[in-house]
């Protein structure tokens, strides 16, 4: 699953300000700082941070909640159990699972991550790894998001899931869980058909014959220091840099 992402404001906002979405940066800034826009080295989707996303072929982003929350929620009570159920998913059931069929015909996103985090397990520990580009470009990943309308408190809260899919041959070695049903990985989008996510007159059958696992190849994947617990460096820049354990070095991709 993907509950763990590194994800910069730079990198949320460099399709926006590439296609020239902003015009004052000094008011971009501003913007960011009201409403409370941070960096995230290693955010836990349980956390619920917020992010910008990109939907419906706008090139201006908005911020949004991690873990959606459908419109169809009736309170704050009900918002707080389903949201944390909501993180990812899973493309192969989108377009029946009543929390997503609605996003999944007319609420598509897209998501930049500059990484996200698995965790390897062996000898009843769990080790845990940062996976990129190779190349270091962003990860452009697929999304659903809504809107829901709080009336207890009159506010309208914009929420996001990612959309996950079967692991590639890198991710099953890693994500390697023995209490789940095969590994999973963000649905990450080739640059060339990210427009077609969230093109609004895409057939249902040419969605689905977007979600396939991300090649390989175009990965790389490292161990890092443990991203949480007490020998977690916390949320610091250095979060995702490499670390290696001495009983995982015949480990082999």
């Amino acid at each position: 699953m993907c509950y763990s992402v590194k994800t910069l404001i730079e990198s949320q906002l460099k399709r926006a300000l590439r296609n020239g979405a902003f015009q004052d940066a000094e008011q971009l800034r501003l913007h960011l700082t009201e409403i409370g826009a941070t960096n995230l080295y290693h955010a836990s989707g349980f956390s619920h941070p917020g992010m910008f996303i990109y939907p419906d072929c706008k090139s201006e982003p908005i911020y949004a909640t991690w873990g959606l929350v459908p419109f169809w929620v009736k309170d704050n009570a009900a918002k707080l159990k389903i949201w944390n159920n909501t993180l990812n998913a899973r493309a192969e059931s989108i377009f029946e699972k009543p929390a997503y069929r609605e996003s999944a015909k007319s609420k598509r996103c897209l998501i930049y991550l500059d990484g996200f985090y698995e965790y390897h397990h062996s000898g009843g520990k769990a080790y845990p790894f940062f996976i990129r580009r190779i190349d270091s470009e962003l990860l452009c990943v697929a999304g659903l998001w809504s809107e829901w309308h709080d009336k207890e408190n009159h506010r309208t809260l914009q929420s996001f899931s990612i959309v996950t899919t079967v692991g590639n041959h890198l991710l099953a070695k890693i994500h390697n869980n023995p209490k789940l049903d095969g590994s999973r990985m963000p649905m990450i989008l080739p640059d060339e058909l990210a427009e077609d996510w969230i093109n609004p007159d895409k057939s249902q059958a040419e969605l689905k014959s977007l979600l396939l696992p991300y090649p390989d190849e175009l990965l790389h994947a490292h161990s890092v220091l443990p991203i949480s617990g007490k020998l977690s460096k916390g949320k610091v820049p250095e979060a995702d840099d490499e670390f290696s354990y001495p009983e995982l070095v015949d480990f082999k991709f």
